[in-house]
């Protein structure tokens, strides 16, 4: 049991690097945040259906399934869209940092779901978080938008990691995965439909995009989708909101090797930054403790 765990806690960490990786690939690819979830989700969706082809595996579920998958694949959309924007609008290091919220997020959804009541201690966690950022906040003023956007795309990642490891303990990972990646898409769909519409402005692309969608599609979605999903049979959705955190580490020193100046921050943003990963790296030690 100890050397599963293990296997999977280090699987889990490749992910999350993967992760991380995934931010440099949206800064690097030069469409809008929707063309490119767009093209993310459909690319992964057509990896993933030649997945079940090979291994001819069955994609029927029940339709109430379905509808529970339509929720999760709408929920990844937005929380991608989100993601990006932020990136586009501000730059990778402010994105990462505001998406470490997540774990804080996942500690007051996970109790709605769960039926258990809110910690007192994961409450003065979480206002020493909110302190963190509000640091952030102060010296970052020209990537405030970004700011807001990453803290969206982090709730909505919270909620979507709690309610699919609800989802693991009944249905294949792999299933889930194309669901929500398939719905996800035709959700884009229809808004792109509805509103601007596919001009060709919006959804040209350029080499260096094909190749980054590319492997942003396989490697860093369809892969790292289908993996992640899994480690939730094994790992408590809080232990891998946790591990998640760690991804604007990696993210971040990858940017800065890749972007230079571009993502050299002010003292104070790295401050704000260290009170959130030291916070949330505490929670879980003291999570983890209570659980042995």
């Amino acid at each position: 049991m100890l050397k599963t765990n293990l296997k999977n806690y280090l699987h889990l960490h490749f992910i999350v690097f993967i992760w991380g990786f995934t931010a440099i690939l949206g800064a690097l690819i030069t469409i809008d945040a929707i063309p490119l979830v767009w093209y993310r989700m459909l690319l992964a969706v057509i990896v993933l259906y030649i997945y079940f082809l090979i291994k001819k595996k069955n994609l029927k579920v029940p339709p109430k399934t379905l509808v529970k998958f339509f929720i999760g694949g709408v929920l990844i959309a937005l929380h991608w869209i989100a993601f990006f924007t932020a990136i586009k609008v501000s730059n990778v290091s402010v994105a990462l940092v505001s998406m470490s919220t997540g774990a804080l997020f996942t500690s007051f959804i996970e109790p709605v779901f769960f039926k258990r009541r809110i910690n007192f201690i994961e409450f003065i966690f979480g206002i020493i978080v909110i302190s963190g950022l509000y640091i952030i906040f102060n010296v970052e003023n020209d990537y405030t938008l970004g700011i807001i956007y990453a803290l969206i795309a982090s709730f909505l990642s919270a909620l979507f990691t709690v309610i699919n490891g609800l989802f693991v303990k009944q249905n294949d990972a792999s299933t889930i995965s194309f669901y929500q990646l398939l719905f996800g898409v035709l959700f884009i769909t229809v808004y792109i439909l509805f509103s601007t519409g596919f001009t060709p402005e919006n959804f040209t692309l350029t080499t260096n995009d094909i190749i980054y969608l590319i492997i942003l599609s396989t490697i860093c979605t369809a892969y790292a989708f289908i993996v992640s999903v899994d480690i939730m049979k094994y790992l408590t959705p809080y232990t891998v909101m946790l591990t998640i955190n760690l991804e604007p580490v990696y993210g971040i020193i990858l940017a800065v090797l890749i972007f230079g100046e571009a993502e050299k921050m002010t003292p104070q943003f790295y401050l704000g930054a260290a009170i959130i990963f030291v916070t949330v790296i505490v929670n879980g030690l003291i999570k983890n403790k209570k659980s042995t």
